[in-house]
């Protein structure tokens, strides 16, 4: 594919995923159009997406794009690089790769054989989602000994409420751990001048001036 082609070949592909995911959910182009409209681009009308689904449209503005990716409840992403459809793509002019390295390298999650230089846009990427990993481990640790904690509240056993109490206790070790791993990341992130993600209410109490503490986490 040549240079000149390849633009309209990109429109083409993502026309085709939305008409597929239009499709699937049950929605006509009129339904589409007015989804957008309330979205605030009432400029996208059903003539501009039958014009875009028979490839009478040979281009797409981001925010259109954006817009219908929200109106037809897909990821972006996955317009432009078809996963499980599609074993390879033109992800550039001339440069066929497989349909995963492509969406990889659109959302900076190709692997590195090192960590990325401090202060790059990879480095940046990397950063929160190690951030998100942190949030996922705690609320998860924190949940489960919640969880164990209150099995052992509803036994009148007194064996085995000492059992359970027993670990929930470990559970809320582990907890406490993930909490206040959490809380140090967030405040080398604020040291680097980033601004962390706000945290679920779950995990509130992490921010706090004292950190976190073993019974805050479990109340």
């Amino acid at each position: 594919m040549t240079p000149t082609q390849w633009p309209a070949a990109l429109t083409a592909r993502i026309a085709h995923g939305l008409r597929e995911a239009r499709k699937a959910a049950g929605l006509t182009m009129g339904d589409v159009a007015r989804g957008c409209a309330e979205r605030g681009l009432a400029e996208i009308t059903e003539h501009s997406l039958k014009n875009l689904e028979t490839g009478r449209k040979s281009s797409l503005a981001i925010a259109d794009f954006l817009v219908l990716a929200d109106v037809l409840a897909v990821p972006p992403v996955t317009l432009l690089f078809p996963l499980g459809t599609s074993a390879a793509v033109e992800v550039l002019p001339g440069r066929q790769v497989s349909t995963w390295d492509a969406l990889a390298w659109f959302t900076g999650e190709a692997p590195t054989s090192q960590p990325a230089p401090e202060g790059t846009a990879q480095n940046l990427l990397d950063t929160f989602r190690t951030h998100g990993e942190l949030v996922a481990a705690a609320t998860a640790s924190t949940t489960l000994a919640k969880q164990r904690r209150r099995a052992a509240s509803t036994t009148l056993d007194r064996a085995r409420r000492a059992a359970l109490l027993e670990r929930a206790a470990g559970y809320e070790e582990n907890a406490f751990e993930d909490c206040a791993d959490l809380r140090a990341f967030r405040d080398r992130m604020r040291g680097s001048g980033l601004v962390p993600p706000a945290l679920p209410g779950e995990l509130a109490f992490v921010d706090e001036s004292e950190g976190p503490d073993r019974g805050s986490a479990m109340a």
